[in-house]
């Protein structure tokens, strides 16, 4: 005999579309008919590519018909607008987080890019120029961030029961890092590591920034997806490295990102060179030229190329990010000083 549970067993099988995680899972199946053997299924989406619906359609119609005995089956739509980035005219109070103007997110098609030395240092680079910045590590299960601030201060509760963001280096910070004991591994499914993403976004109680700079997971999975349908984000930024591997999967976060209607402000090309200190020569140990001809490709600006230099790597070992160094005294400073202009502006002219 059917049953609702049955139906929704079944439905959970249909993946959304480019991501691992099921419809039911995100909540996107609102109501389950039965009448007889007849179903009837009500889903809501928040997407503009038509795409989308239909292969969930398909989808979802080719799982259900194999189940024993069942009759019709409707598939009824309601597809509604994602929600847009913030616009100069907004106000807090309209803001998809609370006490933030402009959320950025920073992502990467796969992992070892160098994409959270990129945010810490882009967001060092950013409260640099005098605007109030936070940093928010949205990687639970390899969090970074507060070993590369330096800090390992537990954040405490308000009175209101909101998260304080811990302060280091002139941000505002929030890190599963910072909640742990060192080594302490977070295992925990999709649905409650998202749970504590919304806790970290919307929970804290962010002090007035200008930017949140959001360090997403690497990938294309269950946190980057809700991030991005629950978010309202001003732009992404893709950190790639020259060579072609790396640059497939960040094609993959630029298609992520397009699915829901998230501008991309550029991209940045990490471990671009390596400058021999002793003879004084480039080396592009990763290929060359690779971030610029993928983003003539897609259209985007081309953000900074950023070297491969020992200082950065200590720099995040001893928790001070080398964007704190005056961009007199280093190439990779210099190059995130940059990138945090282009970023501004990038910003402005979507806004």
């Amino acid at each position: 005999m059917l049953t609702e549970s049955i139906i929704r067993e079944k439905l959970s099988t249909v993946r959304y579309p480019g991501f691992n995680r099921d419809i039911v899972s995100f909540g996107l199946v609102k109501g389950v008919h039965l009448d007889g053997n007849n179903v009837a299924v009500e889903i809501s989406l928040a997407t503009r590519d038509a795409s989308i619906p239909r292969q969930i359609h398909t989808a979802a119609l080719e799982a259900l018909k194999t189940l024993s005995g069942v009759g019709e089956v409707k598939l009824n739509f309601d597809i509604k607008e994602p929600p847009q980035a913030a616009t100069s005219s907004d106000t807090l109070g309209k803001a998809s987080i609370p006490g933030v103007k402009h959320v950025i997110a920073i992502g990467s098609g796969k992992g070892g890019v160098g994409k959270s030395t990129v945010a810490s240092n882009l967001a060092v680079a950013l409260a640099k120029t005098g605007a109030t910045v936070g940093l928010c590590d949205c990687d639970l299960y390899g969090p970074s961030i507060a070993h590369m601030f330096g800090t390992n201060e537990r954040p405490m509760a308000n009175d209101q029961d909101q998260i304080l963001p811990i302060r280091s280096h002139g941000l505002q910070l929030m890190s599963m890092g910072l909640l742990l004991q060192d080594a302490s591994p977070v295992i925990v499914r999709g649905p409650i590591a998202t749970k504590y993403i919304q806790q970290f976004l919307r929970q804290c109680a962010w002090d007035n920034l200008d930017y949140l700079v959001l360090d997403l997971p690497p990938g294309t999975g269950d946190i980057q997806l809700t991030i991005v349908q629950t978010v309202s984000l001003d732009g992404a930024v893709i950190v790639t490295t020259p060579q072609e591997v790396a640059l497939i999967d960040a094609r993959k976060a630029v298609a992520m990102f397009g699915k829901v209607n998230v501008p991309i402000l550029g991209i940045i090309e990490n471990m671009s060179y390596f400058k021999c200190p002793s003879d004084g020569i480039d080396y592009h140990l990763f290929g060359k030229g690779g971030g610029a001809r993928e983003a003539s490709r897609l259209g985007v600006p081309l953000l900074g190329e950023v070297p491969i230099e020992i200082s950065v790597r200590e720099a995040g070992d001893e928790g001070r990010p080398i964007a704190l160094e005056s961009p007199d005294k280093s190439t990779s400073s210099k190059a995130f000083h940059d990138i945090a202009a282009q970023v501004i502006k990038a910003v402005a002219r979507k806004v």
